[in-house]
C-alpha cells in the first residue's frame, strides 16, 4: 500500500477565503525533490509559467526559477525532505483589480515518496463511460475539475485504482492521475495533449531520454478505447502521485518487464 505523508506552506499573504476555494481559480503544478536536491526544475517552471498565463494571471516579477528554487531549498530540503513531490498551488486573491490583474498567493504541500523515478506499485483501472474530458487549452493543465473528483470517487467503489477517461470523440485522453503509456512491439503509444492528455514535465523527460537512447519509438496518437487492450505493458505516469506499472485493465493483464527495465535506465542517468 502506497503511504504519503504531507507537509504543507503557504505565501505570508496567504488568505483563507480565497478563489481557489470559492471558484477553482487556481493552477496546480508538481516539482520533484530527488535525493535532497530539485530535479527537472526548470521543465516544471515553464509549465508553472504556461499554466498561469493560460489562465490569465498576473505572473509577479519575483516569479523567476530562482525564487522556486531558493523558496524550495529553504522550506523543504533544509527542512530534511530527501525524497517527494512538491504540489504547488497558484490562486487569484480576492481584490478590486480586474481579475486578469489580480494579485496571487501560492500554498504548497509536500508528499514524501521513496524516489519520484521509479515505479511505485501496480495500478489495476478500467474504463469510465459516465463522463469524458475536454480537449480545450485548458485540458493540459492541472485545474479544478469534477471528471476528476467524480471519477476517484468511481474508482474506489469498484476497487480500481484509477480509470481511463475518454474525450467526446470516444477516443482515449487520459486517467485521473495523469497520462498512459501503451507498449506496443517496439512502440509506445502516447495520447496527443489535443485528446485532453495532461502536459507533463515528467513524462516528457521519459519519452526525450527513451527517444535519445533509442529504447523504443515514440508516437503520440489517437487511441480508441479498444486500442488499449492491444498493448503489451501500460505505463501510467503522473506529476501529482508518480509512476505505476498498470497491470490490469477489464479482463487483460499486463507485463511490465520491458518499461520496468526503460524506468530504471531512465533512474540511473540522473545518478
Amino acid at each position: 500500500m502506497l503511504t504519503i505523508v504531507k507537509r504543507s506552506f503557504a505565501s505570508e499573504d496567504f488568505q483563507p477565503q480565497n478563489r481557489a476555494f470559492l471558484y477553482g481559480d487556481a493552477v496546480q503544478v508538481s516539482f520533484f525533490i530527488r535525493n535532497a536536491h530539485l530535479i527537472m526544475a526548470e521543465e516544471c517552471y515553464f509549465y508553472l509559467m504556461a499554466s498561469m498565463r493560460k489562465m490569465r494571471m498576473a505572473i509577479p516579477l519575483s516569479y523567476t526559477l530562482e525564487f522556486f528554487q531558493n523558496l524550495f531549498a529553504e522550506k523543504v530540503i533544509q527542512e530534511d525532505v530527501q525524497n517527494g513531490i512538491i504540489q504547488f498551488f497558484v490562486y487569484r486573491n480576492t481584490d478590486e483589480n480586474s481579475l486578469s490583474k489580480s494579485g496571487i498567493s501560492f500554498y504548497f504541500e509536500v508528499d514524501l515518496i521513496d524516489d519520484i523515478l521509479q515505479i511505485q506499485q501496480d495500478f489495476e483501472i478500467d474504463l469510465i463511460k459516465e463522463i469524458n474530458v475536454n480537449t480545450h487549452v485548458l485540458s493540459g493543465i492541472h485545474v479544478h475539475s469534477p471528471e476528476n473528483i467524480y471519477a476517484e470517487i468511481y474508482a474506489k467503489e469498484n476497487d480500481l485504482d484509477d480509470v481511463i477517461f475518454l474525450n467526446p470523440n470516444k477516443r482515449i485522453a487520459r486517467s485521473i492521475y495523469g497520462n498512459l503509456l501503451f507498449l506496443e512491439g517496439k512502440t509506445i503509444k502516447i495520447p496527443k495533449t489535443s485528446e485532453g492528455a495532461y502536459i507533463s514535465p515528467l513524462l516528457e523527460n521519459f519519452i526525450n531520454f527513451v527517444h535519445k537512447n533509442n529504447l523504443a519509438q515514440i508516437q503520440e496518437t489517437e487511441m480508441i478505447a479498444f486500442e488499449s487492450q492491444k498493448a503489451a505493458e501500460v505505463l501510467m505516469i503522473s506529476d501529482l502521485k508518480g509512476i505505476f506499472s498498470v497491470t490490469k485493465i477489464r479482463n487483460k493483464n499486463f507485463e511490465s518487464a520491458r518499461f520496468s527495465e526503460m524506468i530504471a535506465q531512465w533512474r540511473s542517468a540522473f545518478g
